[in-house]
């Protein structure tokens, strides 16, 4: 079995912060990551405690987002670097792993 070094990265967003859709564009058109998914959550908080849900009466338009990607670690902690000043710090987490060829 063959494997690959990458680094896993996970950002936690909200819709309401606008920043997906800069943040997806570079990843897949600058930087042309390996892999990325994004996942729209029903309900989160953060370090604030501000709450953002949906229900079934409202739909939110600022429901939290957690963006996933990966590639090598080289590549990855250089996106790393031009991303960080963008997102707030305690929101970027990132770990070790193989990709199973």
């Amino acid at each position: 079995m063959k494997k690959q070094d990458i680094t896993y990265v996970q950002i936690y967003l909200t819709e309401g912060q606008g920043r997906m859709e800069k943040l997806l564009a570079r990843l897949h058109d600058e930087e042309q990551v390996q892999g990325v998914t994004v996942f729209r959550g029903i309900s989160g908080f953060g370090k604030s405690g501000k709450l953002h849900s949906s229900s079934l009466l409202d739909m939110s338009l600022d429901l939290p987002l957690v963006v996933e990607f990966f590639d090598v670690p080289e590549k990855i902690d250089r996106i790393l670097e031009h991303i960080r000043k963008d997102i707030k710090p305690g929101h970027i987490i990132s770990w070790s792993g193989s990709l199973i060829l």
